[in-house]
Order: structure tokens, then sequence, then C-alpha cells
């Protein structure tokens, strides 16, 4: 019984009692203590009713906080990581009734596809947010997540604003190499660094204006019918459903990238890490900065590329001693969940 209904009810039954008893004092002779036992009687039933109000109210949502990981760590199987999420997807048809606009899955592709023809891949499937990074050969270069719900439109406008973006990253990688005056060992190795780095930003921004073919994967919602379709097409390497996730904020997708065959491992890099560039007051395009190190690195050592969101809000830049790529949270949930790309 609700609290409504319960002080309806003791309306009804004790202002009926109260007014029999005020009638009947009227009418005889006076009785003090009955008065005030009624009304004694009266708020003790206000309060009980409250008490049982304050049990019907919703509970916080608990899961403030959480993260679920979707996709692959550092080190695990690919090959492993395709066969368990086919077995998800397997699964998924026997599972509970999937909610009305069906479950969210991390689409991984077999190569490397341009706006247009991951636009066919797809059809009509809804699509909230794609992959990519531009496969240079032997370079580390930046992954990006572009916010997509129009392929290709969403995808091309992206691309865009990540081209311009590393116009002013290379341009701001040959200031600092200008500025270094001496030719020290670590002058110059800091030079080469700059350098490298513009090198790396111009090769991006040419190939994002071109609309290059640098999607490599996507995150989509639909019903399993849907899902298994996708999984069949060809440039489709492993569909990866998560139905744990019900809001994207609270979910980390991390696709293996195409050249991933055994294990989960950054791409080879010949070249130098490019350091950081300094932040800009109109960046936006990417919600949170790339944080590279400005710091010399060994030559053979590689580094994982982070992801960076693409935004037209205009974020905070992020510190340089801040670690990249996962949001801070007060609990992880591992998954029923799953990881973050490495790539």
């Amino acid at each position: 019984m609700r609290a409504g209904d319960l002080l309806r009810q003791l309306d009804q039954r004790l202002l009926t009692r109260l007014s029999g008893a005020v009638t009947r004092l009227g009418q005889g002779p006076a009785r003090p203590r009955v008065l005030p036992s009624a009304a004694l009687l009266s708020c003790l039933a206000v309060v009980l009713a409250a008490v049982w109000t304050t049990g019907e109210r919703p509970i916080g949502d608990r899961t403030v906080g959480e993260v679920t990981r979707v996709g692959v760590a550092a080190g695990d199987s690919i090959p492993g990581y395709v066969r368990s999420a086919a077995a998800d997807l397997a699964a998924l048809e026997t599972a509970a009734p999937e909610p009305g606009d069906g479950t969210y899955a991390l689409v991984s592709f077999t190569s490397y596809l341009t706006p247009q023809r991951a636009a066919a891949v797809f059809g009509d499937v809804p699509v909230t947010a794609v992959f990519g990074r531009v496969p240079l050969p032997d370079r580390q270069t930046e992954i990006v997540r572009i916010a997509a719900q129009r392929l290709p439109d969403d995808v091309v406008a992206g691309m865009a604003d990540l081209a311009v973006r590393k116009d002013r990253e290379a341009a701001d990688y040959r200031d600092r190499a200008a500025a270094l005056g001496g030719g020290g060992p670590a002058e110059r190795e800091l030079r080469q660094l700059y350098v490298s780095g513009a090198q790396v930003a111009e090769a991006e921004a040419v190939a994002y204006r071109s609309g290059c073919a640098c999607v490599y994967a996507a995150v989509i919602r639909a019903g399993a019918g849907t899902l298994r379709g996708v999984a069949s097409r060809a440039e489709v390497r492993v569909v990866d459903p998560a139905p744990e996730v019900r809001r994207l904020d609270r979910a980390v997708f991390t696709p293996p990238l195409p050249e991933q065959r055994e294990v989960a491992s950054p791409p080879a890099d010949k070249g130098l890490t490019t350091p950081e560039p300094s932040p800009t007051t109109d960046d936006r395009v990417r919600e949170s900065p790339v944080v590279r190190s400005a710091t010399p690195v060994p030559t053979g050592t590689t580094v994982a590329p982070e992801v960076t969101d693409s935004s037209p809000v205009p974020r905070s830049p992020t510190p340089a001693s801040t670690p990249p790529t996962t949001p801070p949270t007060s609990a992880d949930t591992s998954r029923t969940a799953s990881p973050e790309p490495t790539g």
C-alpha cells in the first residue's frame, strides 16, 4: 500500500471517530483526556505514514563512476578475443530479452576503410561512433574516436576537423624545433623529435583532408539478428556484443587494429616518439588531448598511441603528467566487460 492510500484511509477512519468524539463531548460532561489522546494517535499515524514514504524512495544509481571496457587489452590473444566475441554473439539470442533499441556492439574491420566504404558496410544499421588512425608505415599515429550517427557525412566532417588540428600541431613542432639554440647532443636529439613530430602530423593532416582509408572499427546498436548480419560481411573481422553497456559515457571501447593478428600490441614504430605539442585555445577537434612524451625515446622503444575523442566542444588541455586514455573513475568493471585499445 502506498503512503497516499494509507493517509487517505487514516483520514477516513480517524477523522470520523474524532468528529464523533467531539460531538459526544459537546453533549455530555467534559472529558479533557479524550482529545489529547486522539490528537496523539493522529500524530503517531502521520509519523508512521512518513516513515512508510521514505521506504519507497528510489535508491540512487550505484553504477556512477563505473566504467565497462569492451575489446582487447595489451597482451591479449587476438584469435582468443575473436572466438570469445563470436560465442557472445551466438549466446545473445538465448539471453534475456534485449532493450527495444537493441544491444551496443563493437565492430572491428579486417582493414582500414574510407568513410564511404564504412557507410556501405553498415547500411541503415545505427552507428554511434567510429575509430580511426592514419596507418603510416612503421609509425605510431594517434587513434581517434569520431562521433558519427550519419555515415559518411559525420566521419568526413570529423576528419576535416582533425586535419586542421594536425596542421596546427605540425606548425607547433616546427616552431619548437626552430627555437632550440646551441648544438649539444641533447638539443640535437630533441630537435629531431620535433622535426619527426611535424612530419607525422603533416602526413596525418594530408590523409584526413583526403578522406583516407583510416576507419578500422565502430560502435553500433542493433538487435541480435542485425548484429549477426553485420558479422557476416566480408569487411567485418568481429562483432563484440556488449549487452552490459547501458550508457556510452560509462564504456571504453578498445578494438584491435587490423594489423594485429596474434597478440594485441602497439604497431612497430621505427621513428622516434613525437613530443607533446603546445596546447592552443581554439582546439575544437579533440575532447581530450593526446599526451606524448617530450623526452627522447631510445630507438626500438614502442609506445601505444592514445585514443582521442573528436568533438566540436573545446576542452582544457590535459597536463603532460596525466596518464592518457583512461578516464578517471571511482570503480572499474572488468567485463563481463573487457578493456581499451592497444594500438
